[in-house]
């Protein structure tokens, strides 16, 4: 039997803890834009979600607010977005310490360059380089940016 279709991802999820604190940093960092006819409330009137655009991004950013998942998932870096090359990854870096958000060094991934920036909450987005190296740059494994144990503790 064949699978039936995939028509790609319709939008992606993040648990936070203050949607007004989330949506700011959103902002701030990837430029998302909030589409506020998309907000959803519950019935008794109260937001609990904003859906964003995010220019490159491919789909929506959902940003939903659920405290105790947001803790939960502190540390984890469920997205990582995708750049062109370790020159891109440099102007994010300098993006980044233009708005003031705090994020590692670049890093040496496996395969290409990376930024690991924490969210308000502690969720992780890593930004990786399409452009991969070779093997003769070894991958920074002992950076405490890459363990998720020490790197918001």
């Amino acid at each position: 039997m064949r699978r039936p279709p995939i028509d790609g991802i319709h939008h992606l999820k993040l648990p936070v803890s203050d949607l007004p604190r989330a949506l700011a940093f959103y902002e701030r960092v990837l430029g998302a834009e909030r589409i506020p006819e998309a907000d959803h409330f519950r019935p008794n009137g109260d937001l609990f979600a904003h859906i964003c655009r995010v220019d490159g991004l491919g789909t929506m950013l959902e940003l939903r607010l659920h405290p105790v998942r947001a803790v939960l998932q502190r540390g984890f870096d469920p997205i990582t977005v995708l750049v062109p090359d370790r020159a891109a990854l440099d102007a994010w870096a300098r993006h980044l310490d233009e708005v003031g958000v705090t994020h590692s060094p670049v890093l040496v991934g496996i395969q290409a360059w990376l930024l690991v920036v924490p969210d308000p909450d502690g969720t992780v987005l890593r930004l990786y380089t399409r452009e991969t190296h070779g093997p003769e740059l070894a991958a920074d494994h002992d950076s405490p940016w890459l363990d998720e144990s020490v790197r918001l503790s």
